[in-house]
């Protein structure tokens, strides 16, 4: 592996990385509704496992409503028992054509708590950018044979800026899901 294979992979898993940590922040509720809300949830159908928006069509018709209008009306039953058994924590109200799920103002001790997760996922994210710095590093090191030390350095200089910015991209992006929860 050469150094421009070893460094265009970086780019990509830090890419990767942060769009994680982003689409685990579009699933996290903050007092209104959003279809991505939904996006954990699964659904037994058939036998197998399906996530919602694969079964029914989700719409926004208010801030605080998710309407779920599925394409089979014998698949009602089943996802509105996967909303119940799932952890948002909201009960689903069926009138045997749609589903309406009424998303309830936050409590601020709800408010913290969703917080405290975030900042969880946050850490989660900052470990899988740390956990690829390593990677990257320990395979520049494996190529000291070929390659002067001092070209080596200048690539791991490379790779920590990489990993600096991606971290302070994270930290963005909770400081803004953090402001989004806390609004009132």
């Amino acid at each position: 592996m050469s150094i421009q294979d070893i460094m265009k992979s970086l780019d990509e898993r830090m890419e990767k990385a942060l769009s994680n940590v982003k689409r685990e922040f579009s699933t996290i509720r903050a007092g209104r509704a959003n279809v991505s809300m939904l996006d954990r949830v699964q659904v037994e159908y058939y036998g197998s496992m399906m996530p919602i928006n694969q079964l029914a069509n989700v719409s926004v018709p208010e801030p605080r409503q998710l309407v779920i209008t599925p394409w089979d009306k014998g698949s009602l039953a089943a996802i509105d028992k996967a909303i119940t058994k799932s952890d948002l924590g909201i009960t689903p109200s069926n009138d045997g054509n749609v589903i309406r799920l009424i998303i309830p103002a936050l409590t601020e001790q709800r408010r913290k708590d969703l917080v405290k997760q975030v900042k969880g996922l946050a850490e989660d994210g900052r470990v899988a950018v740390r956990n690829i710095r390593r990677d990257v590093n320990d395979s520049l090191k494996k190529l000291e044979k070929e390659v002067s030390e001092d070209e080596i350095r200048r690539e791991q200089d490379k790779v920590q800026a990489a990993t600096d910015k991606t971290i302070a991209e994270i930290d963005k992006l909770l400081s803004a899901k953090e402001a989004e929860i806390m609004e009132v």
